[in-house]
């Protein structure tokens, strides 16, 4: 069966999506077909049916998980899902499996009960590991071991494999332990080469001039004056700010906060967050980024269009996998299955 209906949790805008639909290898036949998703927010379920199902918009819905019944849904070959990672992530509290959002991976362990897929993806922050002290992600793998599958994994940190981005995320491949198939980890030295650089991403070619989500966010002139001091690569900690223009925080001082791209680099990481400094910003313009050139370093094309208002947009980019990244572990997936080799590493959950 090397067509693999995809069904999908959490489906966010479609990033992990986009890339298992444009997974392409050496044969064919062997490809990933969208079936179903659901997410809980409107904006983002009509992003994804845009994108990619405009010709079967039925097929996602649009629901809590914790209200969708599972018996409604279509037969699927693979499952996908991205849990929530509120909770796991490094820079919100880490209630873990205590917060609102940690139990929600459970959802997902009752689908892959329920249908059975042939394979699926999870997907989560790096903090996964170290939440409730390690035992989250201990008690995850356990119950999709027991749910019947072999699991391969790892931490993928995305800038190496070409993607212009610092972004660093567990995931999960799980194949049913009644298939004779060994995933392995896909090497990142075929990606060694890539200019993955921030200026690239966001410059070339050019952005067009009537593309979607690329609204500029107004900046206050102290913002403007800010930011003309600090270098790329500094935040309004680390540059040198005149008294007036520094911020008046106690406590824990964000990296993040007016923090500028350099150039040259990878991005650091895409959040769904803005305000208080937290937009992402320019290296040379005294701006922050706009929506379409976060979308560019998330490695979406400028065909893919964003639906809701711009701060509905932001907060979808930022809970996005890069679609290029997401092709590039699918890709590797179906050359397992298709018996196909490929260069590969050991799977690895440490920094």
């Amino acid at each position: 069966m090397p067509t693999y209906r995809l069904g999908e949790l959490f489906c966010g805008p479609g990033g992990i999506a986009y890339g298992a639909i444009n997974a392409a290898i050496e044969d064919p036949e062997f490809r990933i077909i969208h079936e179903w998703a659901t997410d809980y927010d409107k904006d983002t379920c009509d992003t994804y049916i845009n994108n990619i199902c405009p010709d079967s918009p039925n097929s996602v819905i649009c629901k809590d998980v914790r209200k969708l019944d599972l018996s409604t849904l279509s037969e699927i070959d693979a499952l996908a899902f991205g849990f929530p990672c509120n909770d796991f992530s490094v820079v919100g509290e880490q209630k873990g499996m205590d917060g609102v959002f940690g139990p929600l991976y459970s959802y997902g362990i009752a689908a892959l009960k329920r249908f059975k897929p042939t394979w699926f993806l999870a997907e989560n922050v790096g903090g996964l590991r170290n939440s409730n002290d390690g035992t989250a992600f201990a008690k995850i793998l356990s119950e999709m071991r027991e749910a019947g599958y072999n699991l391969t994994p790892h931490l993928y940190k995305f800038e190496e494999y070409g993607i212009p981005q610092a972004r660093h995320r567990i995931i999960i491949i799980g194949i049913s332990d009644d298939e004779n198939v060994n995933f392995r980890v896909p090497s990142p030295e075929p990606y060694s080469q890539t200019d993955n650089s921030a200026r690239t991403a966001i410059e070339v070619p050019p952005i067009p001039e009537n593309c979607a989500n690329n609204e500029l966010t107004r900046q206050s002139p102290t913002v403007v004056r800010r930011l003309q001091h600090i270098k790329p690569g500094e935040n309004a900690f680390t540059a040198n700010l005149p008294d007036e223009l520094k911020l008046n925080v106690k406590g824990a001082k964000i990296s993040q906060i007016y923090k500028r791209l350099e150039p040259h680099k990878p991005a650091y990481t895409v959040t769904g967050s803005g305000g208080g400094g937290t937009h992402m910003y320019h290296w040379s313009e005294p701006r922050a980024l706009t929506n379409r050139e976060r979308a560019r370093l998330q490695t979406f094309p400028d065909t893919y269009v964003f639906h809701g208002s711009k701060e509905s947009v932001r907060k979808q980019i930022g809970m996005a996998v890069p679609c290029r990244g997401a092709q590039i572990i699918f890709e590797a997936v179906l050359r397992s299955f298709a018996g196909i080799e490929y260069p590969w590493i050991e799977a690895n959950i440490n920094e």
